[in-house]
This record gives structure tokens, sequence and C-alpha cells, in this order.
């Protein structure tokens, strides 16, 4: 690889920690501290994004390469450093958080002029580790790696993930926070993003009321990542806002397009890009389920629950408008936007159900047609990918007791399934206002709806497979989410099987996983 290429702009810009000490403290009126990876004298990789490496400009991935993907043995252009960044957790101001265990490399840019960030997760210890020691353990960070790629395979704006590593040391977690901590094999995945700014950059600098700093974050930001806006003066900063709005809203209907519940929706984990960010303990969801969460430590508030991601993210936009207020300095413009964001959005996610189930066009009538249908689904607990897979299939002449069961986690009485049949009746009719062909209706619905979905049992079953040195079902499992609306392999396109119901990392998991 390429190595030579990585820059760190960002450290020649805005103030930071130079000292290098991995001591958890608090860094005041700085964007940064420099740090230094931990040596791991016996990593081994398991994956490698070779797509990924050529397309950001590192190129092709040598054995010599190695102790990069793990941070050791690094060439003299790279000078390693961690952000700071506050944030408002499970709705409570936390302060200073900051990479607790994210180390940056720095930025690539490509033969196109396209800038990365390449960043080290569970590289060591930094002064935001919050005693904590910066490690990752294999679970999660295979879960990053695989549904990061699977996120962007989907069509939807996350970070990506270019290789994992063991570290050849072993890491103590306690995986449920229930006083049983035991010892994981270690890792370092490897992400990369166009920027991992987030929400709690911004909210850091306004907090200590380094205005200056804050304004020229902004600057850099609109410079770099937002080319579309041309304004001057203050009125960059509103066009800018208003972006982060539309770009956020637009992240959460694409979210709620495939069932992805996130867990840990606080403001510092919210990406100022709309990218996904910060893999912890999410969930694609099996039964839909409004109240889901995939977050033990979400309980039993469920703050975080697929139904809310819309609300809890315009929760934290007004926690950044409160950030930005003291250079945008318009408090009616940021009520205004703020205010415009739910419909907005909504009108956007029932858009977004239309292309689900095929209608070329949102009615007023919609709107309770999806409510009948979210009724039923969650009554029933329909697994909401196979259900839409199963509706392009559906016609007169269907079983509807054994198809409808394959995707069902409950048992289907008389009483539910003439309750499907009602539903199945109102679909059709809904069928007859389009204006273009069945065909074309289903073209649509096979655009929008995946085939395949990496549910958490199938990495709960990949983790323990690599734990026991196999690459089967990883290898498989690439292969499939690189593919999403294609059904690769049918053996994948099943409800959560039983035997996983109540098993601890294949429905929900604690913010250490």
């Amino acid at each position: 690889m390429n190595l030579t290429k990585i820059q760190q702009p960002f450290t020649e810009i805005f103030p930071g920690d130079f000292s290098g000490n991995p001591m958890q403290r608090m860094t005041p009126k700085v964007l940064f501290s420099t740090v230094v990876p931990v040596e791991f004298k016996s990593p081994k990789l398991i994956a490698f994004n070779e797509k990924l490496s050529e397309e950001i400009g590192l190129g092709k991935y040598e054995e010599k390469d190695l102790g990069f993907l793990v941070g050791n043995h690094l060439p003299e252009n790279i000078k390693p450093y961690s952000t700071a960044y506050a944030g408002h957790q499970f709705g409570n101001w936390a302060g200073q958080l900051g990479d607790g265990r994210a180390i940056l490399a720095g930025e690539i840019e490509n033969h196109l002029g396209k800038k990365t960030e390449i960043q080290w997760k569970g590289a060591g210890a930094t002064p935001y580790s919050r005693h904590a020691d910066g490690r990752a353990v294999l679970r999660s960070s295979l879960r990053e790696y695989l549904m990061s790629e699977a996120m962007y395979s989907l069509g939807i704006p996350t970070t990506r993930a270019l290789s994992l590593c063991l570290t050849g040391e072993n890491v103590v977690r306690d995986i449920l926070y229930s006083g049983n901590p035991q010892e994981e094999k270690g890792a370092v995945v490897v992400r990369t993003a166009e920027s991992f700014l987030r929400f709690g950059h911004f909210e850091l600098m306004s907090a200590q009321n380094e205005y200056q700093t804050l304004q020229n974050l902004l600057d850099f930001t609109i410079k770099n990542y937002f080319p579309e806006i041309q304004s001057e003066e203050n009125q960059k900063y509103k066009d800018f806002f208003e972006s982060v709005a539309k770009r956020t809203a637009d992240l959460m209907v694409e979210w709620f397009r495939v069932g992805f519940v996130h867990g840990v929706m606080n403001t510092d984990n919210m990406s100022i890009l709309g990218l996904t960010i910060d893999y912890g303990p999410f969930s694609m969801m099996d039964e839909y389920d409004l109240n889901f969460t995939s977050n033990t430590t979400d309980l039993p508030g469920r703050r975080y629950a697929f139904g809310k991601q819309g609300q809890i993210s315009q929760w934290n936009l007004w926690q950044l408008a409160n950030a930005l207020h003291p250079i945008i300095k318009d408090e009616k413009f940021l009520e205004d936007t703020l205010n415009k964001f739910g419909d907005y959005f909504w009108k956007e996610h029932d858009k977004m159900l239309c292309n689900k189930f095929g209608f070329d066009q949102l009615l007023e009538s919609d709107e309770a047609f999806f409510i009948n249908w979210q009724g039923l689904m969650q009554e029933l607990q329909l697994d909401y990918t196979l259900f839409f897979n199963l509706l392009e299939k559906t016609d007169g002449n269907m079983d509807l007791k054994s198809e409808f069961e394959k995707i069902a986690y409950l048992l289907l009485d008389d009483k539910a399934l003439s309750k499907i049949k009602d539903f199945l009746g109102q679909y059709k009719l809904r069928l007859e206002k389009n204006k273009i062909s069945r065909a074309e209706s289903i073209a649509l619905m096979q655009k929008n709806n995946p085939k395949f979905m990496l549910r958490n049992y199938l990495l709960y079953e990949c983790i323990e497979e690599i734990e026991n040195g196999k690459t089967f079902l990883l290898e498989k499992l690439i292969t499939a989410l690189e593919n999403p609306y294609e059904e690769k392999f049918p053996e994948f396109s099943v409800k959560r099987p039983s035997k996983y119901d109540d098993v601890s990392g294949c429905s929900m998991l604690s913010c250490s996983s």
C-alpha cells in the first residue's frame, strides 16, 4: 500500500495537544491530541477490502503492510491523533468525550482528488478513553467491518471498513454489564470515511466558548465537505445547517427502509455528513416492532427504539442548533428549520414506503393504509424483510398459511390468517390505482427491498466460527452482503431460528459490544 500519501491537515489547522500523552484527562480548548498506537506483537489479518483500498488511493495490500493495519511500525509521515468532542448521551449532557477507541492515521487523496480519512479502532488508549484501555474485541470489530460494508452495498451513507485484524492478545470485557467479565480475542478494524466529524465536535467548542475555533471548524467543514454551498458570510452557515438537517432526515428514512436500528443515537454518534457511524449495539430488525431497541442499555425507556429514530435525530439537531447559535445568531431561522424537519422527514418516509410496496405515487389515502399495515406487522410479529419479499410473489393461488408461517414469529391462527387475507385485499385494491404495470411495480419493489439482510444471528455464528479459526461463513457473508438485492444464498432468506430467540448477541447487545 502507498502509505506515503497519508497526511494530517487537520492537525495543522486546529488547536491540539501535541504531548502524545495517552493518559485519560480533560483537554480543554483543543480539537485533538497526538497519540501513539499500542504495538501488537502477533497480529493476524482476517479480512481486507481490496476494492476500497484501490478506490481511496492506498493500492494493493502486501504482507509488509500488516503492521500498518494495527498501527505498528508507522512511516514518518503518519503522525496519529485522536479528536476531542462532546455530546448528549441518552438525553443528558456528558461534557467532553472524544475518540476513546479510535486513532486517526490521517487522510489520503486518490487520483480523482477525493479525500478519505483513515482511522484505527481498537489500537490503544487515548486521552478520551474514559478509564478504558482503548482496545476492541473481535466480536464488535467483526460486526462493524461487515455491517458497515453491508450498509454501503444497500446504498446507505456510511463509514466503511478497510481491514480486520486479530491483535494476538486477549481483552477483558463484560458483554452485558452483568459483573461477569471474560477474556475475548482482541482486534483492530481500520475504517474510512470522507470525514469522521460529528455533531459533538461543534458542541464541544461551543460549550467551551471557543467561538473562533467553532467558526473555523464550520468554514473547514463547508469548504471540504459541502461544495454545493456557495453562499458567503452568515448565509453559508445557515445553508450548512439546512443541509445537515436534510442529510440527517434522508439517512433516517434509509434506516427505516431496511430496518436498521442504531442503538446509541447520542449526539456524539451523529455524523455531520449524514453518514451511519459508530456501529455498536446495532441490529437489523427481524420481526417488525416500532418499539424494538437493539441496546440493553436503552432499557426500559427505549429512547433509541426503531420507531423513534426520526424523532431522536430531530432532537439531536436541536442540540447542534444550540451549539451553532453563537455563529448563526438567528434563533427564528434555526427554529423554523427544525420545525420543518418533521414535515420533510414524514413526506420522504411515506414516499419510501410507497417504493417498498410498489406504488408509483403517494396518495392521500396511503397514510391509513400504512397505519393498518404497521398494526398488522406488529400484532402478528411478521419479519420485516421477508414480508416484502413475499409480497412480490403474492397472488390468489398462494397458500397463505404455509407461506406466512415462514415469516411470522408467532403461531398464526384462523383469526390472524383472516387479517392477512383482508390486508392483501386492500393491497390489491391499492395497486389498481397505480399508473404503472404490475411488472414495473415489482421492479420498483425489488430495487427498494433487499433480499439479504445481515442479521445478528448470522453475525453471531460468524464470530463463533472465526474464534474457532474458520472463515467459510465470513467469505459467504461478504458475497451475500455485496449483493443484497439478489438471493445469492437462499438459506439466508429465512427468519431468525427460534434457538437464537433469547441468546445474547442475536437480538440485543450492550454498548460494550
